[in-house]
């Protein structure tokens, strides 16, 4: 008897959910869809270097070398179908649901078998409408190496397996999403609230303190003589070309800068002490 050939692939199996209902409802209509979908997972998968081993009834099993391109072609066949699914009624949407595990199979001309395909197709059953369900095996492999968010959901008892078989969904949005709230409790949004009107506060106070500062220099400044004013323009005029032309590295404008700061000091000092000096009463003989 000829032994069976085996080898480790990454299994994909998917199928519609509620398609009972949908045939009931339009055989016709649901018929046409699927075979528009299935085109749609035909595509996705040939461009990922996967092979559909088989199509029975709505199921569709797809055999992978690679674990992160089965990752990758259900994301993007979930995807492309939500949006397909976003144009009909509620009534009428053909939403698949996903599994994927990698494990040792065995195979026989075109077909597949081994608990790495059972596995597969009972990550699909417990997957959510529109959702990716994989194993313990495939998310190790995928976890670093692609950007998509997971959800431990822990260890399941399924059908002809043994062991209980470690789940993780896919995160693709919606109602995908993790249902924990993932923002800051009650409370806290309050006191992050306190504490940004807390700085938005100080901020406008220091605003505030620097711009009657400016004010008080202008009007001092106007009120000095006209070589007072002078010499605070020359210096004023020597810092900003150093600014534009060498920036805070090196400070050459003091030297240009200092006769004018001389005369500057001089003439504060000169003026204060004026100011001081005592009037003597107007005296007549």
């Amino acid at each position: 008897m000829e032994r069976a050939k085996r080898r480790l692939a990454a299994i994909m199996c998917a199928d519609v959910a509620h398609y009972s209902r949908l045939m009931e409802q339009d055989e016709d209509g649901t018929l046409s869809r699927l075979k528009t979908y299935r085109s749609i997972m035909s595509s996705l998968t040939s461009r990922h270097n996967g092979r559909i081993v088989n199509t029975w009834g709505d199921s569709v099993i797809v055999e992978f070398t690679s674990v992160i391109e089965a990752v990758q072609c259900a994301v993007e066949i979930q995807n492309e179908l939500s949006h397909k699914n976003a144009e009909l009624p509620d009534a009428t949407k053909m939403e698949f649901r996903i599994g994927l595990n990698l494990g040792d199979i065995m195979i026989e001309g075109d077909d597949i078998y081994g608990d790495g395909v059972n596995v597969a197709a009972r990550l699909q059953e417990l997957a959510p409408k529109g959702g990716i369900m994989l194993s313990q095996s495939v998310y190790d492999q995928v976890r670093t190496k692609l950007a998509l968010g997971f959800d431990p959901l822990g260890p399941k008892q399924v059908k002809n397996v043994t062991e209980p078989v470690e789940t993780y969904s896919v995160r693709l949005g919606g109602r995908n999403e993790p249902e924990e709230i993932s923002g800051p409790e009650p409370s806290k949004r309050s006191e992050q609230a306190g504490a940004t009107t807390d700085r938005t506060h100080d901020w406008e106070k220091d605003t505030q303190a620097v711009a009657n500062g400016f004010e008080q220099a202008r009007r001092w400044l106007r009120s000095q003589p006209k070589r007072v004013r002078s010499c605070v323009f020359m210096i004023g005029f020597f810092f900003v070309l150093n600014l534009l032309t060498s920036g805070l590295s090196t400070l050459w404008f003091v030297w240009p800068s200092l006769p004018f700061a001389v005369m500057l000091a001089w003439h504060l000092i000169v003026g204060r002490k004026g100011g001081k000096m005592p009037v003597h009463p107007h005296r007549t003989d």
